[in-house]
């Protein structure tokens, strides 16, 4: 069982691993973008700790298979849990009220011919070729070639004057490309736009062309910038004046001709070709009559009042011409293909192709390379705008894509997605050397290509709440899911943005489809547009607590990874659990995040998970229990001999998460007789916050593992725990419940 045979060390040492690069260690999840998807290492762990009888570290790289055991989640989010316990042969069971969580679960499980989808998707390349890939054509600085590939188009926001009436380029730097990936920085000049390389970034000295000093700080700061011309301060943005305008000033492209021979990346400023083609698309978009681009306003939001502020009203309006021909066009294909899956991949491609096809992309200065719209997990509207290849270029003698953001890009990682469905892997480490183990005899699915009928697994996912599901009781082997947080991540507001795309094209089909937003008042995150606080956050998780325990047979895990900056937003977590008739048996660490991902980097926020375990009736090992802030202290530090075992590297933030998770298991050791569920949400969010008052809270914790850290930890080996049972008496290592 997980609390016993769970190998945080060994899991843990994976789970950061896998976060690192994740495509590489679960490519399915490259089906479609979904936000903050938890190891899928972590939860086959979960799994096999549960259900194997071998040790954890032997029977992770050996194929398993438990038919007829069922496993249910009811926030399938990215579908991880799912996709892992149907890997394992489990009957699995999903529920997410999210229509696009639903839709990509549905796609990333779903069986699929890849030769028919291969096919399709090298003829929908080939005909948007013909039909627009001279929009994509520039010619070479170097060789003179017309027919070289563009990567990224580079636009920069204008803002006309308050006083003169002129332009101004809203440039917040003139640094395009730094030395990092091109032998040398590259900046704009602020007087004539063209390019220059320099050796030193910080003193760039003078342009290459007109000899005018360049300067890596451009004039736009805070919101504010002068106009160059009559030299008036003006205040950016400014919703009235209607979604931004851009102007191209940079393109990054490639050349196959000169490309053996030169080195570093291909710059240039565009030319009276470049710009003859801008307008050529806006013509082609003029005479279009689009069917497919959808007209939807973008509604209010905590997230998308950021575009409101800029004058955004349609989601259409985040695209340039270019761009809305090109997706146009790609729908128009899509609708008519026949095979209703390889349709329905496809338009899942095209709905995951739109974060990196839309005027809010940036460009990364450093890596060289598009930085898609979500990669913040929210609508921030930089001045410097990335428009990526539509097509995507595939390198000349090579199955490899150059630069990102393209119809090439995402075919190559769906294909590879679909094909590790069919024959997952594995990952071993030693040392520095990797080796992929195949896992023979398992795979992802509702039935498996190329095989008998007999091959079929009970999958049955949903879009709805799961509070309200008909699971029959004591059903169900598990519950494994990876909640909301309490936190402002608003991915229903986000996932509009491709939503309202998807819903065009493969709406009429799916009922799931029928609603204008993905947005859905009983959404479980802090929103404090649409009035969702905590007590919302609360009774939404005891709800679903509620249906999941009664569905779980006697003794059944739920468990669940969780993690917050901030104890109070684990109260709900303690009521929910509480109100359920659960007794949490442990509480777990386990790295959940990036650390050098954008949205978190450099914020604090811990990369650890609490994954919470929970049943009706089991045994809570006695090294478990704490009677004060320093036996709790004592347990932390074991949790961190594993993790740094398991060459992780905890923070402050990330022991912080780990006290948060022991405080809130033992308050519900304490609160679990007597509970009272009916009583007012508030009140029951008051009984676990007084209880953590009296109890001590994260100060006092972290006041002992300061001083037993200089005293104790430091001298004990790094797999040494505190057993204490000796104290106890073997007799009483376990206490039942």
């Amino acid at each position: 069982m997980i609390e016993k045979d769970f190998d945080i060390a060994f899991i843990a040492d994976l789970a950061l691993r896998e976060k690192q690069i994740q495509q590489n260690y679960r490519p399915v999840i490259a089906v479609h973008k979904w936000f903050a998807r938890r190891p899928g290492t972590l939860f086959r762990g979960l799994l096999l700790s549960e259900f194997s009888e071998k040790p954890l570290r032997e029977a992770f790289y050996e194929s398993n298979n438990f038919p007829g055991l069922h496993v249910a989640d009811p926030f399938m989010g990215g579908g991880t849990p799912i996709l892992e316990a149907n890997r394992v042969g489990c009957d699995v069971t999903g529920f997410d009220i999210n229509p696009m969580a639903w839709w990509i679960v549905k796609q990333e499980i779903e069986h699929l011919n890849l030769r028919d989808y291969e096919k399709a998707a090298v003829s929908l390349r080939t005909t948007l070729e013909k039909e627009i890939g001279d929009l994509y054509r520039t010619r070479c600085v170097l060789c003179g070639c017309s027919d070289a590939h563009v990567k990224y188009f580079l636009w920069v926001k204008l803002k006309k004057c308050r006083e003169c009436g002129e332009d101004i380029k809203l440039f917040p730097g003139y640094l395009l490309a730094s030395d990092s990936r091109h032998p040398k920085n590259v900046f704009v000049c602020p007087a004539c736009g063209e390019l220059t390389e320099t050796e030193d970034r910080k003193n760039p000295g003078r342009c290459s062309h007109c000899e005018a000093v360049l300067t890596p700080d451009g004039p736009a700061k805070r919101g504010r910038c002068k106009c160059p011309a009559c030299g008036s301060d003006n205040l950016f943005p400014d919703a009235e004046l209607g979604p931004p305008r851009h102007r191209l000033f940079a393109i990054e492209y490639h050349c196959q001709k000169c490309k053996p021979t030169h080195k570093g990346r291909f710059f240039k400023k565009p030319d009276s070709q470049d710009m003859e083609l801008i307008r050529e698309a806006e013509e082609r978009w003029s005479k279009m009559g689009p069917r497919y681009v959808p007209d939807d306003e973008i509604p209010r939001g905590d997230e998308t009042n950021r575009l409101h502020r800029w004058g955004y009203k349609h989601y259409r309006e985040m695209f340039n011409y270019r761009q809305l021909v090109g997706l146009e066009l790609s729908a128009r294909f899509i609708v008519k293909i026949q095979d209703e899956r390889v349709r329905n991949a496809l338009s899942t491609n095209l709905s995951d192709l739109l974060r990196y096809q839309n005027m809010v992309c940036r460009y990364d200065t450093r890596a060289l390379k598009s930085l898609d719209i979500f990669s913040v997990h929210g609508f921030p509207v930089g001045l410097i705008q990335c428009e990526s290849n539509l097509l995507g270029i595939m390198e000349s003698g090579r199955n490899m894509c150059v630069g990102s953001g393209g119809w090439a890009n995402i075919i190559e990682k769906f294909k590879k997605a679909k094909a590790y469905c069919d024959k997952p892997f594995e990952v071993r480490h030693h040392g520095r050397k990797k080796k992929v183990i195949p896992i023979d005899k398992e795979w992802i699915g509702d039935h498996l290509n190329g095989f008998r009928s007999d091959h079929i697994r009970k999958v049955n996912i949903s879009c709805q709440d799961a509070a309200t599901s008909d699971l029959r009781d004591n059903s169900l082997d598990a519950v494994l899911t990876d909640p909301p947080y309490f936190g402002n991540v608003q991915y229903a507001e986000l996932m509009d943005f491709c939503y309202v795309w998807l819903k065009r094209l493969v709406g009429q089909d799916f009922q799931a489809f029928n609603a204008v937003s993905t947005r859905n008042k009983g959404e479980l995150t802090g929103n404090v547009d649409m009035g969702r606080d905590l007590d919302h956050f609360t009774e939404g998780l005891s709800a679903v607590f509620q249906r999941m325990s009664k569905a779980l047979k006697p003794g059944a895990p739920l468990a669940f990874t969780y993690h917050h900056n901030t104890i109070e937003a684990y109260y709900p977590v303690a009521v929910a659990i509480l109100d359920a008739g659960l007794t949490c048996s442990a509480s777990l660490p386990c790295p959940g995040e990036m650390g050098a991902s954008i949205h978190i980097n450099g914020t604090g926020s811990s990369i650890l998970d609490t994954v919470f375990v929970c049943r009706s009736t089991g045994v809570m090992q006695r090294k478990w229990l704490a009677d004060s802030p320093e036996d709790v202290a004592r347990i932390v530090e074991e949790d961190l001999a594993h993790l740094k075992a398991g060459n992780v590297k905890p923070t402050s933030g990330d022991i912080r998460c780990i006290i948060f998770g022991h405080l809130i298991r033992l308050a519900i050791w304490s609160l679990r007789s007597g509970w009272d569920k009916n009583r007012p949400t508030a009140s029951r969010l008051a009984d676990v916050a007084d209880w953590l008052r009296r109890f001590g809270g994260q100060d006092q914790v972290e006041k002992f593992i300061e001083i037993n850290t200089t005293t104790t930890t430091r001298d004990l080996p790094l797999f040494a725990v505190h057993e204490r049972v000796a104290e106890y008496g073997l007799e009483n290592a376990n206490v039942p419940f």
